[in-house]
């Protein structure tokens, strides 16, 4: 890859789902290219194909036809298998609802991801601990989801889905089931993530309120994209805690 090639992106991606007359086209001919060290917000109404394109993009469904590309490598031909591989090697996923361990603790739940890509020992629980600080979760790596609050529990999945710092980081309505404060505080965690760490991020949404920490806001309707608008990040935002200051305080 050049410095200059996306590190995600798609080209004229259709997917249809379901067959004969209950066939639906959820994506008629996408083209979406997505850059590191940026924060992308995916933004549109129910039924608007935002998650079925997200879905597409983490290598989780294949489309109909078209083109993906991640980290320059095409998924086209890629067996499950190829695809598997390729999602744990450059993707990092953020779920709506969490997709925590309930019987695991905030360390566990981090290190396990780190287990499945072959990172363990020593160096996989450094790495652990060391990305639960830079969320601001110190002081809570032992306890389980049931004692952490809904923004700790994102904060969790945050920091799970960076451990094995993938180029892609990918959110489903990450501010969905959050609070206005835990809401902005994620929010501020991804804006961080794509500058300070250099990744690609893409948050589908339809929270007014992830606006401010956008870089870029694509729109989409009825299967296509129907426009975009670069943001300067944070100039409406408020203030943007430092990974590296949170860490510390954490310490």
């Amino acid at each position: 890859m050049t410095k200059n090639t996306p590190v995600l992106e798609c080209e004229n991606v259709v997917k249809e789902l379901g067959k004969g007359a209950g066939k639906v086209v959820a994506l008629k001919g996408v083209n979406l290219a997505l850059a590191k060290g940026e924060l992308t917000l995916l933004m549109g109404p129910s039924g608007s194909g935002k998650t079925t394109l997200l879905s597409i993009l983490g290598c989780i469904l294949t489309p109909t036809s078209g083109i993906v590309r991640v980290a320059g490598e095409s998924t086209e031909g890629k067996t499950a298998e190829e695809l598997a591989n390729l999602r744990r090697k450059h993707i990092g996923f953020i779920f709506q609802s969490y997709n925590l361990f309930p019987t695991l603790s905030a360390f566990e739940n981090v290190r396990i991801a780190l287990d499945v890509i072959g990172q363990k020992g020593y160096p996989a629980a450094r790495r652990a601990e060391e990305v639960l600080r830079d969320v601001g979760l110190g002081h809570r790596l032992r306890n389980f989801p049931s004692n952490l609050s809904g923004g700790e529990q994102q904060r969790v999945a945050v920091a799970r889905a960076i451990a094995a710092q993938p180029s892609v980081v990918l959110a489903d309505e990450p501010t969905a089931a959050l609070d206005s404060e835990n809401g902005h505080a994620v929010m501020a965690l991804l804006a961080r993530v794509a500058k300070e760490q250099d990744r690609c991020v893409l948050a589908v949404t339809h929270d007014p309120r992830t606006l401010g920490y956008a870089d870029r806001v694509v729109r989409i309707e009825d299967g296509l994209i129907v426009g975009e608008e670069r943001r300067p990040q944070g100039l409406d935002a408020p203030e943007i805690t430092d990974l590296t200051k949170r860490r510390k305080a954490n310490a």
